[in-house]
């Protein structure tokens, strides 16, 4: 087989559609391997039970999309769908909402599945793309010395047939269900070592019938969940008349699918705002439940050796804690590491070690902010450094200047959508404007119930919070 012939992608979600739009520009024939069906799938679906809930694109994971697929964020808007600019989201951090402000950068938040419709449909309409649906992946195929990766064997579940797909590269994008470190062990590899944050997060989500009056012209409130209050929530208008409510509860906390338990889980949100807004509501299904345990990073890049043929992205790399809503973005910066390599490489192939670098380079920044966040939560269990102690005690500081200050909130919200590095945010003129701000910082904003009186509480039979 010539090299670049063929590129086998195992998975076919948002990261293994990313890697084949790259691969396509390097290999004459990319062969997509899923279990499920794919392509006009506008539903969530057996591979990714994680897509019925609440679901944003960053700025900079948009921009690389819409490189990578030009017009693609107007061909979703066409839908209903909303774009908005991320600083005009009304967030809540520490139960305060934040001061709001123009920042330019853009997040597109259709649902997952319609995200994943327009991304896949526009990759499988390359000439040399092509999806192998409703196929298992059994195991990969190598050369005698078990040096390199040459393939894989593939089950077809309509007659159990099984074949083998020989390949120049193989890309595991199977999120963080990858069996590469067992299949790397049968093959006489090391498994990577791994780093894991137990967090407990199950999300608990219902679609509703949309009132626009509830978002007072933006496209969703958002309460960010944090030690004083642990409860969260992504309330956004999807389009189309519809919005979605995901409500987050961390460390066992489960927000309950049974409706009067949902609506209950609501109010004691630190706000009202939704409660009210979904009380008198019309809801379009029952509510559903995902768990999300770990957050987990496998260290592929430590291991001495590695197959040839073989590279590793997307969750099944880093599975990061979704309340942070970073995953598709860092992905969609791998596969574009992924695209360098290529275009750099004389003989057609990439030294997969080196890959496994560039892939940690481009997790550990979101890894670590992420897993610093977590472990401001007494209860989760880790080590917390003085690097991750003082982080969130800072980080607590620039929160509360976001109540204050446009300048704190566009700061913070360059970060968070991954265009501006964290060291920005220890800029000198920032911390003294957040240190200005915070002097004496007040305890974390109330809930509401904390300060309801007869006179302002609403109408409800509902038991009161815990």
């Amino acid at each position: 087989m010539m090299a670049r012939e063929r590129a086998v992608v195992l998975g076919g979600s948002m990261a293994g559609t990313l890697a084949a739009r790259i691969l396509a520009e390097s290999f004459s024939d990319v062969v997509v391997i899923d279990r499920d069906d794919l392509v006009g799938v506008r539903e969530s679906r057996r591979g990714t039970p994680h897509s019925h809930h609440a679901h944003g694109l960053h700025s900079r994971g948009l921009m690389i999309v819409e490189e990578l697929f030009p017009g693609l964020t107007e061909e979703v808007l066409a839908t209903g769908a909303w774009k908005t600019d991320i600083g005009r989201i009304r967030w809540h951090f520490d139960g305060r909402p934040i001061a709001p402000t123009d920042t330019g950068l853009v997040m597109l938040a259709p649902s997952r599945p319609v995200l994943e419709y327009h991304v896949r449909g526009r990759a499988a309409a390359l000439p040399n793309v092509r999806y192998l649906e409703r196929h298992d992946i059994l195991r990969p195929l190598s050369t005698p010395g078990r040096d390199r990766v040459t393939g894989v064997l593939v089950r077809r579940q309509s007659d159990g047939k099984e074949f083998e797909i020989e390949a120049d590269l193989v890309v595991d994008a199977t999120g963080r269900g990858s069996r590469t470190p067992a299949w790397l062990a049968d093959l006489g590899y090391q498994r990577p070592a791994e780093d894991r944050v137990k967090i407990g997060l199950t999300y608990t989500t219902r679609h509703y019938r949309v009132d626009p009056k509830w978002f007072e012209g933006a496209q969703s409130i958002v309460f960010i969940a944090s030690p004083a209050h642990p409860r969260g929530a992504f309330f956004g208008q999807l389009g189309g008349g519809v919005c979605v409510l995901s409500l987050t509860g961390i460390l066992g906390d489960v927000p309950p699918t049974d409706p009067r338990g949902f609506l209950e889980f609501a109010r004691t949100l630190p706000s009202p705002v939704i409660y009210q807004a979904i009380r008198e509501s019309e809801p379009l299904e029952d509510a559903v439940s995902f768990r999300f345990p770990t957050s987990v990073r496998r260290r592929y890049e430590k291991l001495p050796r590695f197959p040839a043929g073989l590279v590793v992205l997307g969750d099944a790399a880093a599975s990061f804690n979704p309340l942070y809503g970073q995953g598709m973005t860092v992905t969609a910066i791998e596969a574009m590491a992924l695209r360098d390599m290529l275009r750099a490489s004389r003989t057609g192939d990439i030294d997969t070690k080196k890959f496994n670098k560039v892939v940690a380079k481009a997790v550990t920044t979101p890894w670590e902010m992420n897993a610093g966040g977590d472990l401001a939560y007494p209860d989760v269990p880790g080590e917390r450094t003085a690097k991750i102690r003082f982080a969130n005690a800072y980080m607590a500081r620039l929160q509360y200047a976001t109540s204050k200050d446009p300048k704190a909130t566009e700061a913070m919200m360059r970060v968070a959508g991954m265009i501006d590095r964290p060291e920005k945010l220890f800029k000198p003129s920032l911390v003294a404007r957040v240190l200005r701000l915070s002097p004496g910082m007040p305890e974390p904003g109330p809930s509401w119930l904390d300060t309801e009186t007869p006179g302002n509480a609403p109408e409800t039979d509902l038991p009161k919070a815990a």
